[in-house]
């Protein structure tokens, strides 16, 4: 029971396309954990970060003892601790994410992609916890490094039925009070929302040393409205229904959803979070392999 539910959540050309590139933070981490990421908090372990003055009742051991012959004073050596790291993965199931048909369906793609970079993060050790929502938060599955958290994640995923609108800001301010500091939070969603509520709540996650990942899921016809003749368009999370010729509206489309996208971007890039479009058309394999080439240049970068 539990291989098949798995099945339909990870597929082994994503996995393969995962193999050897860990998901490391950008950022310093707190976690509970001994574990391979560093930490801002100081210890006497790993990797060398200074020098103090010594202190009464520190181990002597850890005095650097050419600093005192050379300056004929008590210096502790101190180093960098490192530590596990949670990552929150919050999925956003509202009714605008069911547009699209099979594994290209804007839901089925974001909790794939979902379940394989959570299963990327337990295979390290590391903790992930999944969030769901629409007008409200639907789902919680607490944080765990347990290979079983794989098909809570998927369990709960199976169960979900996208019926409501989007109230992102409100749902994202309530997720944001059960979090601690210094954790990674990747958000998949369309974002068809209130920019400035979103920018509101990122913020605030920002303030709380959080790194955030925002991944735009879209499919290829809200990318590229490559629709020909008379379409009739269906609101997802309204009534509101259109019978249209799908070249008048092409090109003030294409204009609107480039504008909306960008500012998107400008979002994330004034608060310094990342930002990646999904076209949920593309291979999934692919997509995660350069995302997570582009997170290792950065992490050289840093």
């Amino acid at each position: 029971m539990a291989q098949s539910l798995l099945n339909r959540y990870l597929s082994p050309d994503a996995l393969n396309h995962l193999a050897n590139r860990p998901i490391q933070p950008l950022e310093l981490v707190i976690g509970n954990l001994a574990g391979a990421h560093k930490s801002p908090l100081s210890g006497f372990a790993v990797e060398f970060a200074g020098h103090r003055e010594y202190s009464p009742g520190d181990d002597p051991k850890h005095v650097d003892w050419r600093v005192f012959y050379t300056r004929d004073k008590y210096f502790v050596k101190q180093y960098e601790l490192e530590t596990n790291f949670i990552c929150h993965l919050v999925l956003d199931v509202s009714a605008s994410m069911r547009y699209g048909e099979g594994y290209e369906q804007k839901l089925n793609f974001a909790s794939r992609l979902a379940v394989t970079l959570g299963h990327a993060v337990v295979g390290q050790s590391d903790k992930v916890s999944l969030t769901t929502f629409d007008d409200k938060v639907r789902g919680y599955v607490s944080p765990s490094n347990a290979m079983s958290q794989i098909v809570r994640m998927a369990h709960h995923l199976d169960e979900i039925s996208p019926v409501e609108k989007t109230a992102m800001g409100d749902c994202l301010h309530e997720f944001a009070t059960r979090t601690g500091r210094r954790e990674i939070v990747m958000i998949f969603s369309d974002f068809f929302t209130d920019l400035d509520e979103l920018e509101s709540v990122i913020q605030r996650m920002r303030y709380q040393r959080h790194e955030v990942v925002l991944f735009q899921i879209l499919h290829h016809d809200e990318l590229a409205f490559e629709l020909e003749g008379m379409v009739k368009f269906v609101g997802l999370e309204s009534d509101d229904d259109l019978l249209a010729q799908s070249e008048d509206l092409k090109a003030s489309y294409l204009t609107a959803m480039r504008k909306f996208s960008t500012e998107l971007e400008e979002v994330a890039s004034r608060n310094r979070c990342e930002f990646v479009q999904v076209d949920t058309s593309r291979s999934m394999g692919e997509m995660l392999a350069d995302y997570l080439n582009r997170r290792s240049r950065l992490n050289r970068g840093r």
